[in-house]
């Protein structure tokens, strides 16, 4: 029997063990799939669990409880992928081979990449909110917070969720307006970006939000340390940002493996073929999310996308035939904005962000790039969504793997 590996059990590994649980029932392959730690998280949820709208626990559920029956769940890490010997090398120096191996190993957070980021200060006056417990102590920060500067800092892209800081950003000026502090808070978004986002339509509506939230956007901003003793973002030009409570999204990276194993780029994200998902570096090596380095967002939704033309491509190879499918580089994200309102974005590789209805052109319901209650409701609504459908690998009506142009308005 051939053995298919899949190395990472998290939102996009376990949608394509999904996937290949319904497509290889009628052939002669093995699945496993590698992962250390029990528990899936919804990382969208995280962004919620500082205003006290979700609990930790209410991002948490058991990883074995989404794993098709019949395959594997290994509980182990990897430390080395060795692709010319097709073998993984496991904690304590187990080697496991494989025929095909599926890498969705995601991104991490790396605040040390950052001099004066992970000092003193650290979950003390310097928070991050894309990990568990960052989430936790930044809700028991904002519970004490009684005004002054409030910095929301990006520290350079790529990061997972791109629209995340930005939500943080309103959601903070709707939470510190319901305490009755917001008067007594300046906030300000940094950013190394020229704007609030990285397309220009979606920049010039959410800069707006931010003029018309009082939100400082201090951009263009590449922070070269972070002053512990005077509590300031210093950048390479010698700006200055002073804070009271810093919000930071660290230098995102791919998985140690990565690192370690030696192909990956320089933030140890591995080389992809942007259309087929197959990697550069060995041609029985795919890579699904995070891990990749298409220029794609690093979000939940890209790796729905990915998975839906990468089971085409995998059944594909084989059975030793071309890839039938390319991924276009879709993704769509709701955009929390406070008082119980969003917006909604749907992009790819060569369409930015524009207004429009989504998912049924001239009907919606929902609108795109417009702030409504319904975008609300929808971003609220997909953590079921996710738990139920997304890693299930089960169709959502109207949404299709690839972008839809129908029902869009776009720049003459």
């Amino acid at each position: 029997m051939k053995k298919l590996v899949i190395l990472g059990a998290g939102t996009a590994g376990t949608m394509i063990a999904n996937h290949l649980h319904k497509r290889l029932k009628h052939k002669d392959w093995e699945v496993t799939l590698l992962d250390p730690n029990p528990d899936h998280y919804y990382q969208p949820g995280f962004l919620f669990v500082p205003f006290g709208i979700y609990s930790i626990e209410d991002t948490k559920k058991p990883k074995q409880k989404f794993i098709p029956s019949g395959m594997q769940l290994v509980q182990k890490g990897v430390e080395a992928i060795e692709p010319d010997k097709n073998q993984l090398i496991l904690e304590g120096g187990e080697k496991l081979s494989y025929d095909i191996l599926i890498v969705a190993t995601g991104s991490r957070i790396v605040p040390e990449e950052t001099e004066g980021m992970k000092d003193r200060l650290w979950r003390k006056k310097i928070f991050d909110f894309y990990t568990p417990e960052g989430a936790v102590e930044l809700y028991k920060a904002l519970q004490n917070f009684e005004g002054g500067d409030l910095v929301i800092h990006l520290t350079e892209m790529p990061i997972k969720c791109p629209v995340a800081p930005l939500e943080f950003s309103f959601l903070a000026d709707w939470y510190l307006t319901k305490k009755g502090l917001r008067n007594k808070t300046r906030i300000t978004y940094v950013t190394p970006l020229s704007g609030a986002f990285t397309k220009p339509v979606t920049t010039k509506v959410l800069g707006e939000v931010f003029a018309r939230k009082n939100i400082a956007l201090e951009a263009d901003f590449m922070v070269e340390h972070i002053d512990n003793e005077k509590q300031k973002l210093v950048s390479y030009d010698e700006r200055e940002v002073p804070f009271d409570l810093l919000v930071t999204i660290p230098t995102n990276m791919g998985a140690k493996v990565i690192e370690t194993s030696g192909f990956g780029d320089d933030l140890y994200f591995i080389p992809t073929d942007h259309g087929t998902l197959q990697s550069k570096v060995a041609e029985n090596m795919f890579v699904i999310g995070d891990a990749t380095n298409v220029p794609a967002s690093k979000a939940g939704s890209v790796a729905h996308f990915e998975a839906e033309i990468l089971i085409e491509n995998i059944l594909a190879y084989i059975d030793g035939k071309e890839f039938p499918e390319k991924f276009d580089g879709h993704a769509n994200c709701f955009i929390e904005s406070g008082f119980k309102k969003g917006f909604l974005i749907d992009f790819n590789y060569d369409h930015e962000p524009v207004p429009g209805k989504f998912p049924f052109a001239g009907i919606g319901p929902l609108s795109l790039l417009k702030e409504s209650r319904l975008n609300h409701l929808g971003k609220m609504a997909f953590r079921w969504i996710y738990w139920n459908m997304l890693l299930k690998a089960r169709k959502i009506p109207g949404v299709t793997a690839r972008m839809k142009l129908s029902g869009k308005k776009f720049p003459k």
